[in-house]
């Protein structure tokens, strides 16, 4: 079985039995994750150190900002903590990794307007940049995550200049600001001073994957509201609009996408090149509402006319209701503001249904997917698992 057909059947974690142990090792890589627990940097921590992951076998470095979490902790990488935004603390802390092959870069800062994401995330990118590509003899290839902002908007200026679907990554840039473009811009200036460095951008739609950390965290965020909606005997009501409800959507599994910039990042025919990464199926939120409900033993609200309610507005005040459904599951500690991106929900359910298409990455050679419903029942097992919601 191909490496991107078991992972697509949800059988490519952890499946070192299978391996010939004494096979010879074709391949030494060393990894560098900008972004480890975020969302795809915490997929790629557990990936890419399997045993018969492409390009390997690899070593791999995790970068975050904080402490290393307990929910990533069982992965085998050398965890860094570093702020990267602070050019003393990435020179000093990355510039030392002279080994590393392969970055992948999955991290970003948020910040109230476009203009100020583009100064920051441009500052943060430029740091790591200027620590690892003079220090690393070996380095061959660089990943940027970006996205389907790209071709929506920033959230500042979301869905109001948008192109129109299916996405295709030709499409112009829009004439608006945009941390993406100036992440791109800086990546490939930066390639060009040094001889046979390649590069991908990669473009997913909206995440679903594992980690309480993210500011963009679809799937945990929903679990968090049904458990709230499960412990005051609520029923699960949609906080959307009736176009997100009934429309066709996209989304992009985080372990999916670990593997399509995996393939970029070892791949001859996927380098110096753009390439959206979704599923490469179509769901409605009307089928996943049910499914949802249904993994928390809830009644399914569903979607109601009228005035439209958002999660931002419903989970006002329930912080201490967070704290007690903690107590009394003996859950990890968290905090209701920091395992609920309402904002980040509410935007996605406002009624942009964007659609876009896998065929470059197809006529490029990568043909991995996901079932999107089966990988919805997968991360929501995720997160009960790690004792985030009951």
């Amino acid at each position: 079985m191909s490496w991107w057909w078991a992972g697509a059947i949800g059988a490519a974690r952890k499946r070192f039995e299978e391996d010939d142990v004494d096979a010879p090792l074709k391949h030494q890589s060393v990894a560098l994750i900008l972004g480890v627990t975020g969302l795809i940097g915490n997929s790629l921590a557990e990936i890419l150190p399997l045993a018969d992951t492409p390009g390997g076998p690899w070593k791999v470095y995790g970068v975050a900002r904080r402490p290393r979490p307990a929910w990533n902790a069982d992965h085998p990488i050398q965890y860094i903590q570093c702020d990267i935004s602070d050019e003393e603390d990435a020179h000093s802390k990355l510039s030392v990794l002279s080994d590393v092959t392969h970055v992948f870069y999955v991290t970003w800062a948020n910040r109230p307007t476009e203009l100020e994401n583009c100064e920051v995330n441009g500052k943060m990118l430029r740091n790591v940049l200027n620590a690892v590509i003079p220090n690393s003899p070996d380095l061959k290839h660089i990943c940027l995550q970006t996205g389907h902002k790209h071709y929506v908007g920033s959230f500042e200026y979301f869905g109001k200049f948008a192109h129109d679907t299916p996405y295709t990554e030709d499409l112009p840039r829009l004439e608006t600001p945009n941390f993406y473009y100036v992440l791109e811009d800086l990546l490939f200036d930066e390639v060009k001073k040094k001889e046979g460095l390649t590069w991908s951008v990669h473009r997913p739609g909206t995440i679903h994957g594992f980690s309480p950390y993210s500011m963009m965290n679809m799937v945990g965020t929903l679990c968090v509201y049904a458990a709230i909606c499960k412990h005051e005997g609520a029923p699960l009501r949609f906080p959307g609009v009736k176009a997100a409800w009934d429309e066709y959507s996209v989304c992009s599994d985080a372990d999916l996408i670990a593997e399509h910039e995996i393939w970029a990042a070892v791949d001859p025919h996927a380098k110096n090149e753009a390439f959206n990464v979704s599923n490469g199926d179509v769901y409605k939120w009307k089928h996943f509402w049910k499914i949802l409900a249904e993994q928390f033993g809830l009644e399914d609200g569903g979607f109601e006319e009228g005035e439209r309610v958002t999660l931002q507005e419903m989970m006002k005040g329930k912080g201490a209701v967070w704290d007690e459904i903690v107590k009394k599951h003996d859950l990890q500690a968290t905090k209701l503001e920091d395992v609920g991106v309402w904002w980040f929900v509410d935007l996605i359910l406002s009624g942009i249904c964007p659609l876009d298409t896998m065929n470059k990455s197809k006529e490029h050679g990568f043909l991995g997917f996901r079932n999107s419903q089966k990988a919805f029942v997968l991360w929501i097992d995720k997160v009960k698992a790690h004792k985030i919601v009951p």
